[in-house]
């Protein structure tokens, strides 16, 4: 669901930001799907996620999560996601992600536009 009171310009969108990594498969008036891969020892582009979503992870990999430049989270200190999980999102502010594994991350993110 779009937000008049979005802070970021919308060139910080992951699709065009990170173009590299987020991929749009799929789009109408209702959802946005996103596939997302990064390689082994790559960290994608900073970007926001505008509309609430659910990611569904089915090749995780150790990762390390940076909110605004700064890491606040590693995989590698806390519990690898089991593939095929789905897990709610809210719209994120601007955000990326480091694949510190040695194998790639892949996942689809179904981005709600309206709900």
């Amino acid at each position: 669901m779009l937000s008049d009171n979005w802070p970021w310009p919308p060139e910080m969108d992951g699709a065009l930001a990170a173009p590299e990594s987020h991929v749009i498969v799929f789009e109408n008036d209702a959802v946005r799907v996103l596939e997302i891969k990064i390689s082994a020892g790559e960290r994608e582009a900073e970007h926001t996620h505008q509309m609430p979503s659910v990611m569904i992870v089915d090749r995780p990999a150790m990762i390390r999560y940076y909110r605004e430049g700064i890491l606040v989270s590693s995989s590698a200190e806390s519990t690898v996601v089991e593939a095929a999980v789905g897990q709610w999102m809210d719209p994120e502010g601007p955000h990326s992600v480091e694949n510190i594994d040695d194998k790639p991350y892949h996942a689809f993110r179904v981005e709600l536009k309206r709900l």
